[in-house]
């Protein structure tokens, strides 16, 4: 088996949603606002040089400061690379959207396959499936999005290896079914099926790839389980969670306490006794 570490060059980080602990199953949490916020405009920045340069996006979907920052940012997991220099040279976000109550609740509702009069209604109730499956199970259900390499690092192990720790995290995080927004730019969308993910079913049938107008390209919804990567990459998923167990896990916040916490610790004042009436 081919250590993982043998061929990486970079370091791995996570970064936890905003006002959300990091499980213990993480051994080195690190409360740093400021690290955090550091590392999370970085990550925005490396997505923003590599979508534009890609022709992906536009000058006006980023930033003054060539940031490209997506509303559920905040709200996910990110697992990040970083080079000696500390920049983020690799990016991938996990959105857990277990508690959704439907399909119109979900980040992917907003791909372009929602607005393809002939596949739309197919779309909402494969991902539905998937919903109630990961309820089923005892899972969560999330979408996993935002993935960017930095070109120097494209022609090395790096692509798969980001891939391949969000798998890890997944399974640290108790085992996720979900779904993935892939573009065929840079064989993206290939490289995520050699890895285990398969295309959206309905009714027994594939949901093909479309073409989305914002970014410009033909892209498709994959779905995924994270216990079921493909086999050759096993022993790599299991290598990768092991190391994203004691990787860096910042968070922005402490969390604030449960309301039942609070109560617990407050020392009401003892009730006096209720006077007793004669008549």
């Amino acid at each position: 088996m081919v250590s993982l570490r043998s061929r990486a060059q970079t370091r791995l980080v996570v970064l936890a949603p905003s006002r959300v602990q990091a499980p213990g199953i993480f051994r080195n949490v690190e409360i740093d606002p400021s690290r955090h916020s550091y590392l999370m405009a970085e990550m925005q920045r490396l997505r923003g040089s590599v979508y534009s340069r890609d022709g992906a996006i536009g000058r006006s979907d980023l930033t003054a400061d060539g940031r490209h920052v997506a509303p559920v940012d905040e709200r996910s997991w990110h697992v990040l690379a970083l080079d000696s220099n500390d920049r983020v040279c690799a990016c991938l976000r996990y959105l857990d959207e277990t508690r959704a109550a439907g399909f119109d609740d979900l980040w992917v509702r907003h791909a372009a396959l929602s607005r393809v009069p002939v596949l739309r209604w197919r779309f909402r109730r494969a991902v539905e499936v998937g919903m109630r499956t990961a309820r089923r199970m005892g899972m969560c259900f999330g979408e996993v999005g935002g993935w960017a390499v930095a070109e120097e690092h494209r022609c090395t192990f790096e692509p798969l290896r980001i891939i391949l720790a969000t798998y890890g995290l997944l399974r640290l995080l108790g085992g996720v079914i979900g779904v993935a927004t892939a573009t065929f730019r840079h064989d993206s969308a290939p490289i995520l099926r050699r890895i285990g993910l398969t295309s959206l079913v309905e009714d027994g049938e594939e949901l093909p790839p479309y073409f989305d107008p914002n970014y410009g390209c033909k892209m498709e919804v994959l779905q995924f389980d994270s216990r079921h990567p493909a086999p050759k990459y096993e022993d790599w998923v299991s290598q990768l969670a092991a190391s994203l167990r004691i990787a860096p896990a910042i968070c922005r916040e402490r969390p604030r306490p449960k309301v039942q916490e609070v109560l617990a610790g407050l020392e009401l004042p003892a009730a006096e006794p209720e006077p007793v009436l004669t008549w």
